[in-house]
């Protein structure tokens, strides 16, 4: 597919996520490296950036959230493991070993049904517990670990857990660590428990992008970065952290851009108003570009009135409300503007650049969501 036929599309850098990797794989060393594709590949687009993370043989491991997650990956070439971090429903288990998948495991339930089924299959499953730390989200306490342990030793084909892992509640937000030192204490713990159980795993991963680039006690024999390999720092926080330690800052490079094109123009006058809501009202004449792109392509309504696109390489303001469909910008001030040109909606136009962060901080929330949050229905462009 040829950009120039489309009205909204994504390009995906190879070279910018080949610096990432290399970065990570720094942090990482000899370890198992796990690479999270969920969320679409956090908005990237799962089955291309499959494609590339194919070409790249350090990479071990993908992890996803959904089942449909693994299928689509195995459907479109990835043949190495994968890791399922979120449920799985009872009647769907099966797929479990039909697609060689490697579950997260913090309901008993669904660890008993896996158990029948390697004994009915006779085959061997890893499986990866979760440990709750102090998230509170998905994992095991420590009071019911005794009862998994029994459901583990009772199953000849899983006998004990491949991984434990966890997560974080807290290592990005802030520069200071003292909750993440303690999650990381409790997991030690945990793992001792597990131990004494006679299930202790084989692998051990607990480092998100923000622990492996901070703190190589989180490392243990596998880490799995997420936002990082994408080019993006997890927080404020997390470069600052970095950067006072000394820390090289120039690790990562976007790989998204979001680009479109100017479909109509208009002269509006002076003292009119912009879209619904009449929430802007034009002081002076201006022109202005409709684009084909809204909230519903997961460019958010909150950035009405606040964002600005890039046009020849010029800042084009918002105006007036997001609509589903379309938006209305600001060209007044940029020269040659004509049909059908192409705007920057995230990403670098020679010396400017819109960032997911800066989406993320006018809209009120963080770059995970701006990306994660594109529709997987716009193309995307390996470049």
């Amino acid at each position: 597919m040829k950009k120039e036929n489309l009205l909204n599309w994504i390009e995906l850098s190879e070279s910018a996520l080949s610096k990432n990797l290399k970065s990570l794989a720094h942090f990482a060393g000899q370890r198992i490296i796990a690479v999270s594709v969920k969320a679409n590949a956090y908005g990237h687009g799962l089955s291309e950036i499959i494609v590339l993370l194919n070409r790249h043989k350090r990479i071990d491991y993908i992890t996803v959230h959904s089942l449909d997650e693994a299928i689509e990956a195995r459907q479109v070439g990835w043949k190495r493991q994968i890791m399922v971090l979120g449920p799985i429903a009872k009647e769907l288990l099966k797929e479990v070993f039909e697609y060689n998948l490697e579950p997260t495991i913090f309901d008993l339930n669904t660890l008993r049904q896996l158990g029948k089924l390697s004994n009915k299959y006779k085959k061997h499953l890893r499986t990866h517990i979760k440990l709750e730390t102090g998230t509170n989200r998905q994992g095991v306490t420590e009071d019911e670990l005794s009862k998994f342990a029994k459901v583990y030793k009772r199953s000849p084909y899983l006998k004990k857990p491949y991984g434990a892992g966890t997560h974080f509640a807290n290592i990005e937000d802030t520069t200071n660590h003292e909750y993440a030192e303690y999650q990381l204490q409790n997991f030690n713990r945990l793992i001792k428990k597990l131990e004494s159980l006679k299930i202790k795993p084989e692998v051990r991963h607990t480092a998100s992008s923000a622990a492996l680039i901070l703190f190589d006690k989180t490392r243990f024999e596998m880490v799995r970065p997420g936002i990082s390999v994408y080019g993006h720092w997890p927080s404020k926080e997390t470069y600052l952290s970095h950067q006072q330690k000394g820390g090289n800052t120039n690790l990562f490079q976007p790989v998204l851009a979001w680009k479109t094109r100017i479909t109509q123009l208009k002269n509006i006058k002076a003292d009119e108003f912009i879209g619904y809501g009449c929430t802007y009202r034009t002081t002076k004449p201006i022109k202005l570009g409709i684009l084909p792109v809204g909230y519903y392509d997961g460019y958010s309504r909150a950035l009405s009135n606040t964002a600005y696109v890039l046009i020849h390489s010029r800042r084009a303001p918002v105006r007036g409300r997001i609509c589903m469909n379309l938006m209305m910008v600001d060209v007044t001030d940029i020269k040659g503007v004509k049909l059908a040109d192409e705007v920057t909606l995230i990403g670098r136009s020679k010396n400017d650049a819109v960032t997911a962060e800066q989406l993320g901080g006018w809209s009120g929330t963080i770059n995970y969501e701006v990306l994660a949050r594109i529709s997987p229905k716009i193309p995307r462009l390996i470049v």
